[in-house]
């Protein structure tokens, strides 16, 4: 069996085959706190990058930032803005910029700094800046609870998106508030990377779920142990920054107590955050397959109820035909709610148990 490639593979792949035309690349530091060293590691990369003679200038620093004299750095207007002109009259290959979130004075081109970084990637001169995640304006609200901080320049959450390459800055946190400020800037890295490999596989094409945000579809029916699923999911997609999708296909003739259940299910995972999808189609096997495929899910959790010996039918069973069909997706199947009414059937529910298409090739009890 050919070796799946992994994220980080496919965008070094990304990198060596796109052409990007006139655009220059953009490089992020990406800290978790003040003090956390973002700034140190984009000038040492600077330094560097200078010494193996690449043409790089550092356009901006932080006021209280030491100058770094071993660089070309081009003065900065009043206010601390970019001197814009003379870096595109310059015309380096790479560009320095220090502190990603600055509001700058009025009367300049652009109010914000992240604006002069792209009008200078326009000109085609790569960018290498830093920043801390509570500038991120996304971000800043939630930080600003843990920290008790509130910071005026943000920068949005999609300039970061559009980033050829962010760099965590990472370091053991002494704090339980500079671990929570961590979580979040490693969950918002790993998002950028999803959202990176995503674009790359739809220019190219590309199917499957390769990226690396959890997508969790749970398949809601009357009998399933919906609160057993939900609970799961949510963990999973908390603790992964990860999508929670519930969806049921439609089935005719319901009764009206397996319909006030279904939507108590399904409010139950609304409640849980989870997106609800109603689905159609004769063949609910296919209907949630062709869904999964369509979302990118990379998880479908679903119920199931058999009699002792199920394993030994199950090839044959509609959770044998999902198996087969969910390449590259996990299978978690939950038992259901036992009942001995013959609107549902009966049969003793059996174990957990985890089973996986060509993502994997195992099955195994618990998950």
């Amino acid at each position: 069996m050919t070796r799946r490639r992994t994220p980080e593979e496919l965008l070094k792949q990304a990198q060596a085959e796109d052409a990007r035309g006139s655009r220059g690349r953009l490089k992020i530091f990406l800290g978790y706190a003040s003090g956390s060293g973002k700034s140190s590691r984009m000038f040492d990369e600077g330094c560097r990058r200078a010494a193996r003679g690449q043409d790089l200038v550092v356009a901006a620093v932080q006021p209280s930032g030491a100058p770094v004299t071993s660089l070309e750095t081009i003065p900065q207007l009043a206010g601390g803005a970019i001197n814009v002109g003379s870096v595109l009259a310059r015309h380096p290959r790479v560009c320095l910029v220090d502190a990603l979130a600055w509001n700058n004075p009025p009367g300049s081109v652009n109010p914000y700094r992240w604006q002069d970084v792209r009008d200078i990637m326009a000109a085609d001169i790569n960018v290498i800046a830093s920043i801390n995640i509570q500038y991120v304006s996304e971000f800043a609200a939630r930080v600003e609870r843990i920290t008790g901080k509130h910071v005026d320049p943000t920068v949005p959450k999609a300039f970061l998106y559009g980033a050829d390459e962010i760099v965590v800055v990472d370091s053991p946190p002494e704090q339980v508030h500079l671990a929570e400020l961590r979580e979040i800037t490693l969950l918002l890295a790993a998002d950028i990377v999803d959202q990176q490999l995503e674009g790359y596989l739809r220019y190219h094409g590309v199917g499957g779920s390769a990226g690396v945000q959890e997508r969790i579809l749970i398949c809601l029916t009357p009998r399933s142990n919906a609160r057993a699923m939900i609970e799961s999911g949510r963990h999973i997609a908390e603790r992964f920054h990860g999508e929670l999708i519930a969806a049921h296909v439609r089935q005719p003739a319901l009764t009206a107590s397996a319909q006030i259940t279904l939507s108590s299910n399904l409010e139950m995972a609304r409640q849980a955050g989870a997106d609800i999808e109603i689905l159609e189609g004769e063949d609910a096997i296919e209907a949630l397959l062709t869904f999964a495929r369509e979302r990118g899910v990379t998880q479908i959790f679903i119920g199931h109820g058999t009699a002792t010996r199920w394993w030994d039918r199950l090839a044959g069973s509609p959770v044998g035909r999902l198996i087969r069909g969910a390449e590259d997706m996990d299978i978690r199947v939950f038992p259901q709610q036992i009942s001995h009414n013959k609107e549902y059937g009966g049969g003793q529910a059996e174990d957990l148990s985890r089973l996986r298409g060509r993502r994997g090739e195992n099955v195994s009890d618990g998950g």
